[in-house]
């Protein structure tokens, strides 16, 4: 019984899976901060001169190659190349060399997949076997706000794309498993910075100053709680900080102060209006203590919104890569993701690829501890190439 082109696919994954495990070990002892992203890119390009595959780089960090026939649609593939300011306290021997930085939310793996992905298309593009022409975008600086999406965007990385496919790693899901959800699969999230300044002075007389340090404990606590009742609990907003510093001296009142935090929610028409929200609810709740207020507001991303005939797509991409029983239900997360940026485009779809060891511990993303299990990175590739073909 001849193979169909997925089990083809999946075929030539199978033959340079130790080569991917190997780069991707590679880039998890050399990770690279957002925006510096230049020896992953290098190993990228390499890759593609070695496999013979056309590409271009950005400028600055990221790299886009095409594979297929000239004409009709293109089918897009995206994998994010930046790691995290985040030690890595695993103890692998490929642990990161990068003191306080890792791939903690596992893009070494991305990049390792797509690359896999590459090869499988660019054989079966040889053998005349592939029915479109794939776009493989390596995106930089997905970790930080406003990510690399909208700088490729703007270089016009998705001209003539018709749809859009990636993996993010999950690591609560077992290997073998991908998770799918139509419609929203991530949250939106935006980035909120407030510097208080007031006038300080000694704590025996704190009413000759305007004590910033109360100041900055009252917006900490009623700002979150008065975004709650100003939004429609359906929104699912969630407003967390950070990181709070204020004074260096038990008796005495500081003159400024700050507040850092994340502002996330399920729907992109909340989105729409929270900066405008939140920058009066700051003005208001500070305004007994006499302070003022320098609010640096970053709008992050919507929500990642799978298109359904995409996430069908990817469905029967899992289905014959790993078998029906690979196929997982997700439900939707509040983490960012400027993915989003790409499906608010064209019509595209993000799956959650396991990584997690069956019957072994569950690791959190964005922690320096974070594992992954290696059969995930085969996995993600040949999903990938199947999802540009089926």
């Amino acid at each position: 019984m001849p193979l169909s082109l997925c089990q083809r696919l999946a075929r030539s994954v199978e033959v340079v899976t130790p080569d991917l495990i190997e780069v991707r070990r590679e880039l998890h002892a050399f990770p690279e901060l957002s925006w510096h992203e230049e020896r992953t890119t290098d190993l990228v390009a390499t890759w593609m001169d070695k496999n013979g595959i056309a590409y271009e780089r950005f400028e600055g960090t990221g790299l886009m190659a095409e594979i297929g026939p000239d004409g009709g649609p293109i089918v897009a593939l995206r994998a994010d190349l930046d790691g995290l300011p985040v030690g890595d306290s695993s103890q692998d021997p490929w642990k990161s060399t990068v003191p306080g930085v890792s791939h903690s939310c596992g893009h070494d793996v991305h990049v390792a997949a797509l690359l896999g992905a590459s090869v499988a298309l660019a054989e079966a593009h040889a053998d005349h076997l592939l029915p479109v022409r794939v776009r493989l975008i390596f995106q930089p600086a997905e970790e930080v706000m406003p990510g690399g999406a909208l700088k490729l965007l703007s270089a016009g990385v998705l001209r003539g794309v018709s749809r859009i496919f990636a993996l993010h790693c999950d690591p609560s899901l077992d290997v073998g498993h991908v998770g799918l959800r139509e419609g929203p699969i991530t949250g939106a999230s935006d980035h909120i910075h407030v510097q208080l300044s007031g006038r300080g002075g000694h704590t025996s007389r704190p009413h000759l100053t305007e004590d910033l340090t109360f100041a900055l404990g009252s917006l900490l606590i009623q700002l979150p709680a008065v975004l709650s009742r100003r939004f429609d609990p359906r929104a699912g907003v969630s407003m967390v900080w950070g990181q709070i510093h204020a004074g260096n001296a038990a008796n005495v009142i500081p003159s400024t102060g700050e507040l850092s935090g994340t502002l996330r929610m399920l729907e992109a028409s909340a989105w729409h209006q929270a900066e405008h929200l939140v920058r009066g609810l700051i003005s208001d709740i500070i305004q007994p203590f006499g302070v003022t207020a320098e609010v640096t507001y970053t709008r992050g991303v919507p929500p990642v919104v799978n298109d359904f005939a995409a996430t069908e797509t990817m469905r029967r991409a899992v289905t014959e890569a790993i078998g029906p029983h690979g196929v997982a239900t997700t439900a939707q997360s509040l983490g960012g993701e400027d993915f989003a940026w790409y499906v608010a485009s064209v019509p595209g779809a993000m799956g959650r690829l396991g990584t997690r060891t069956p019957d072994g511990p569950t690791y959190d993303l964005h922690q320096g501890n974070l594992r992954v299990d290696e059969r995930a990175i085969a996995i993600g590739a040949t999903i990938l190439a199947c999802a540009a073909v089926v």
